[in-house]
């Protein structure tokens, strides 16, 4: 018996098919984001777009407050191991800024 691996046959597509959590962010069906809005480095910014955001939307379940929070989060979540450092403390700092644009302490 071979102890070698077959290889799969089948090519990985090119980084545009790829992410699935890419296309959320853009296409979200509960939120319509601003353009690249999570790359800002201003998170009072980011925050306000997100509240915005929610506000507007009727297609979300919970409150825009939930709904702007879950989409940051999933943000943070999904892109953590391609964010810098630098850019994954202003995202949590937006957090803070969204809790307080909202009015939550």
């Amino acid at each position: 018996m071979s102890s070698t691996r077959k290889k799969s046959s089948r090519r990985r597509e090119g980084s545009k098919n790829r992410r699935w959590s890419d296309r959320v962010t853009k296409q979200s069906n509960a939120l319509d984001l601003e353009s690249k809005i999570f790359k800002s480095t201003n998170p009072r910014r980011i925050a306000l777009s997100l509240k915005r955001s929610a506000q507007a939307s009727k297609r979300r379940k919970g409150t825009p407050y939930q709904s702007a929070m879950s989409m940051l989060n999933f943000y943070i979540n999904r892109a953590g191991k391609s964010l810098s450092q630098k850019q994954k403390r202003v995202l949590e700092r937006a957090k803070d800024e969204l809790r307080d644009v909202f009015g939550r302490k």
